[in-house]
């Protein structure tokens, strides 16, 4: 029984992998579109979507360390 808590609470905290995903397209999709409008700020921006891109991980390494902690506990 405890077994299959754990895997289903491993199961569950991988789910924040969909929003990541999510995330970095949105991060991607936004950069595109205000470059497309102003160019000039294009380098400004890559700023802005490298941060974007760092916070959007950091959910997918929390996710990933809360799911292995799960399984890991006896």
């Amino acid at each position: 029984m405890l077994e299959g808590a754990k895997l289903i609470g491993a199961g569950a905290a991988t789910i924040a992998s969909a929003g990541v995903v999510t995330g970095i397209g949105n991060v991607s999709s936004v950069r595109l579109h205000s470059v497309a409008r102003n160019p000039s700020l294009a380098k400004q921006l890559f700023g802005y979507a490298i941060s974007g891109f760092a916070l959007t991980e950091a959910t997918a390494l929390f996710a990933s360390m809360t799911a292995s902690l799960t399984l890991s506990v006896s």
